[in-house]
């Protein structure tokens, strides 16, 4: 390095240079790639990503459902109740609009947030007439299912997992190894249960019992809901079902204690209307909006226009904060960044870190 800088500065001198003075002028370009979409890039568009004689409107419900936006410089994305609103407004305003397909490709997320996206679900219903059918993707979960209930027709794919239709708050006793690095709780509490659910401590019997009655109560709701929508959903299954592997019976026990099913097994329960694939459930979209439709139909996506849409599989980036790196991910420390009560499928408690879909 020393040689090379000794060679830099005898240039100017050996080629007769009289300036007394050497400058060196670098040039350094930071190319900082924004994230595809933004609250500032205006109103959601629609975008024609497959033309055909009807127009079917895809509206994509993607990754964890949190009432919060996902912004910031390590995550990307919108808060996904106000953006799954503007896009349900965008298709209720555009006359060419025949049918809808909820396109979902999520394991649930917020109890709260869901319930939100239901309502405004059925209102879109009740104010367009239009049908809606929901197509779940890889994996329909917890709240996500739910919302996709409020469909008039639903249709799973041949991979998809579904179900997962319980109610989780997640808490986390770190008394033990916050002692470790001689960390005290010293709070100034008034109220006997003000501190209901903290870390800091183990939960007393009573608190499992309050917190117990709230979960109870939100899963009578989602089980409520979607028996209304669903009618014909079987709660629990007691006689064995034909073609199970081996001959096991893998289809039995409640519906609704959070298991999860393929998209045929979901059909024998009734969650699910159809098993296909999601140029099937635009088909079904389209004969339910046009009678007299045949071939190929026409589909809108709604985007931002910084947010491209080429295919009716195209993806709104929704990706939540994500751990720096530089301290360890422990379950439970960023209870702040979180909603309380979940309904979604969740083998990975990562997933606390709000760590993508």
């Amino acid at each position: 390095m020393r040689s090379i800088l000794l060679i830099l500065f005898a240039l100017p001198l050996a080629a007769g240079c009289k300036s007394d003075r050497f400058v060196l002028r670098t040039k350094v370009e930071t190319q900082i790639n924004a994230p595809p979409v933004s609250p500032t890039a205006g109103p959601v568009l629609p975008v024609v990503v497959q033309a055909g004689p009807s127009r079917v409107a895809i509206i994509d419900v993607d990754g964890l459902i949190l009432n919060t936006p996902f912004v910031g410089p390590l995550s990307c994305g919108e808060n996904p109740v106000a953006l799954f609103r503007e896009k349900l407004d965008a298709a209720a305003c555009d006359p060419c609009v025949k049918a809808v397909v909820l396109r979902v490709n999520s394991p649930g997320g917020g109890v709260a947030a869901c319930i939100s996206m239901r309502r405004d679900l059925e209102r879109f219903k009740e104010r367009t007439r239009l049908p809606v059918v929901a197509y779940l993707m890889d994996t329909t979960t917890g709240g996500a299912y739910y919302l996709a209930s409020a469909a008039d027709q639903v249709v799973a794919g041949p991979a998809t997992v579904t179900g997962g239709l319980g109610v989780i708050l997640n808490l986390f006793n770190l008394r033990d190894l916050m002692q470790q690095f001689n960390v005290i709780p010293q709070p100034i509490i008034a109220g006997a249960k003000g501190d209901i659910g903290t870390s800091t401590r183990r939960l007393t019997e009573g608190e499992k019992q309050l917190l117990q009655a709230m979960a109870d109560e939100f899963h009578a709701q989602l089980i409520r809901d979607i028996q209304k929508s669903r009618p014909g959903v079987v709660v629990r299954m007691e006689t064995p079902v034909e073609g199970t592997l081996f001959g096991w019976n893998l289809d039995r026990g409640n519906t609704f204690d959070g298991r999860i099913f393929t998209g045929s097994q979901a059909m024998t329960r009734g969650l699910v209307d159809h098993v296909g694939d999601l140029d099937e459930a635009l088909q079904l979209a389209a004969r339910l909006g046009c009678r007299d439709v045949a071939g190929r139909p026409g589909v809108v996506m709604y985007r931002r226009t910084n947010d491209p849409a080429r295919s009716i599989y195209a993806v709104t980036a929704n990706v939540p904060l994500q751990g720096s790196g530089l301290f360890p991910s422990l379950p439970g420390l960023d209870r702040a960044k979180m909603p309380t009560f979940l309904s979604l499928w969740q083998p990975e408690l990562s997933i606390e870190k709000l760590g993508g879909k």
